[in-house]
């Protein structure tokens, strides 16, 4: 594959996250920002929507408009209405937010908590039902990340950022997680696994935080390709395009020092990358809203 990364959008997001294809459009977000976003391939089209919080993930549901994780719990978001809230996720002592999510084949929202300050092993993950009720499943994370699903259904992938390792667990018929193993372990220097997505193929595609770039990884844990981009935060990736062959990529500024940012001045960018294996579809959030 000779194509390189290129920036669709040149935002400058503070912090460039949870993209997603929907509608013919990828959907992603600037959590610092607070701020919602939609870029449209075929017409250059983007939008813009205000978040009365740090809005961490949006996604779509069935029935219309998204489920979006705030700092202050999950809200119905709609470009519309904007955000109304319908429940709050955790103790608000904790000090946590939302970080990354993703939606399986049934329907059920998976998505981690973190640490605000990034300072405390407070994050989780939890499974939200059809009904609302939230399940919680691996613990003691600061930084959760990369909720993603293979193909078959029957892999969970879910990340810890600071300690550098992808876990794998088997998925039961009812959603439970067992069997929780070591997937992968990042060992490049000054690079952090971030947000994840899986292929047809069953193969794993994870963003690396400072690594500029992405690695794609075998469904046995090997690195089998890595993509550069000219940004230094990569947070994650996301299928699109009408055959899903087209990999975005969203990208950050948190962090970086005034010179790297000069020498770096796409970082918070949108990028887009073609690719030889599509993608898995967007699934969309079965929740009953009363």
């Amino acid at each position: 594959m000779t194509a390189q990364p290129t920036c669709v959008w040149d935002l400058k997001a503070t912090l460039g996250e949870g993209p997603i294809w929907h509608g013919d459009a990828v959907w992603f977000v600037d959590i610092k920002g607070h701020k919602v976003h939609r870029y449209t391939p075929a017409t250059g089209e983007t939008a813009s929507w205000d978040a009365p919080d740090q809005v961490t993930f949006v996604a779509p549901r069935v029935g219309g408009g998204f489920v979006a994780g705030l700092k202050s719990g999950l809200h119905h978001f709609t470009p519309e209405l904007g955000f109304t809230f319908i429940s709050e996720i955790e103790d608000a002592g904790l000090d946590n937010r939302p970080n990354d999510s993703t939606v399986d084949a049934e329907g059920r929202l998976w998505f981690g908590t973190m640490h605000d300050a990034e300072e405390a092993d407070s994050g989780a993950l939890y499974r939200l039902e059809a009904d609302g009720s939230l399940t919680r499943h691996d613990a003691g994370i600061c930084i959760t990340n990369g909720p993603a699903v293979s193909p078959d259904g029957k892999t969970f992938y879910h990340t810890d950022t600071l300690g550098k390792v992808i876990w794998a667990f088997d998925i039961g018929a009812d959603g439970g997680l067992s069997n929780k193993r070591e997937f992968f372990r990042l060992e490049i220097e000054d690079a952090w696994p971030d947000g994840s997505v899986v292929d047809a193929e069953g193969f794993v595609w994870t963003a690396l935080w400072g690594g500029r770039g992405a690695i794609r990884l075998s469904p046995e844990g090997q690195i089998v390709q890595r993509v550069e981009l000219p940004a230094i935060n990569v947070t994650k990736p996301c299928f699109g395009g009408p055959d899903l062959k087209t990999l975005y990529f969203t990208t950050a500024r948190k962090g970086l020092s005034d010179e790297q940012l000069a020498a770096n001045p796409l970082c918070g960018g949108l990028f887009a990358l073609p690719v030889d294996v599509a993608g898995q579809p967007q699934y969309e959030v079965r929740l009953d809203l009363r």
